[in-house]
């Protein structure tokens, strides 16, 4: 399953039942698990952890050095775990001395031409759309949908469940379960279709509604207007999570 065509250092570790087409380059000090499908001209570069069940399409680039000048050469990885589909052209940099390495969780979809860069952290179950842009060190959490051709800023940090429009780009954080749109880019709304299909009830669906009506629409600055959804709302694991995503940013959040 591994063509002749492809380069693979002697001392990289490829799993058992791995496709690796033509073309293929996989440097030193590259872990590759089991059942990953890497297709034609895909590099897989120093630094590359690479899980189970991965499909790598033409073009990839995992394990670049970043785009940092800070950056010296130090150890550093390029984390991705299982069941990803990575598009055409994807660019993945290795971490820095910041982090250490950049991850990519499960069961995620990176669309063509997405690049993630030095030490960024993209949690599980997200898709991310055609050409999206991350700066160094930005947070994803699970269950996000990116749409295309979005720039993001480094340090950012994206909740859970989102929404973002295609062609938005952003300085500050998005929270939790809600839509982000418009430019410039605003509160837009709960995501109330996403919430649904992930099986959130009408009471939770409710409830965090009621939490961004607190935030967005009391008039409220922001460390009053937590204090008000602590009072008036039931603190599931939900507005707990809301709660401490706005409580601990470091940019501050959409309007």
């Amino acid at each position: 399953m591994i063509s002749p065509l492809a380069y693979i250092h002697p001392e990289a570790q490829i799993g058992e039942n791995s496709e690796i087409a033509p073309f293929v380059y996989i440097d030193k000090n590259v872990i590759i698990g089991n059942n990953n499908k890497i297709m034609a001209n895909a590099n897989i570069l120093y630094g590359s952890r690479i899980g189970n069940g991965n499909t790598i399409f033409p073009g990839a680039v995992i394990g670049a050095t970043p785009q940092d000048l800070k950056f010296k050469g130090e150890e550093s990885t390029a984390e991705i775990g299982d069941n990803n589909l990575i598009r055409e052209n994807v660019t993945i940099n290795r971490g820095t001395a910041a982090k250490g390495k950049t991850l990519v969780g499960n069961n995620n979809l990176l669309m063509e031409g997405v690049h993630v860069a030095h030490d960024a952290s993209i949690g599980s179950n997200c898709i991310i759309g055609n050409s999206t842009k991350m700066a160094g060190e930005i947070t994803i959490d699970d269950n996000a949908i990116i749409s295309a051709a979005v720039l993001m800023h480094q340090f950012c940090h994206i909740g859970g469940h989102v929404m973002v429009q295609g062609g938005c780009r952003f300085s500050k954080d998005i929270p939790p379960y809600i839509i982000a749109g418009r430019d410039p880019i605003t509160y837009s709304g709960i995501n109330i279709i996403g919430l649904r299909r992930r099986g959130f009830s009408n009471e939770t669906i409710e409830d965090i509604h009621n939490t961004y009506r607190i935030i967005y629409q009391s008039g409220l600055n922001i460390t009053d207007a937590l204090a008000k959804v602590e009072a008036e709302i039931s603190m599931t694991p939900e507005i707990e999570y809301i709660v401490k995503f706005i409580r601990s940013s470091e940019r501050g959040i959409i309007k």
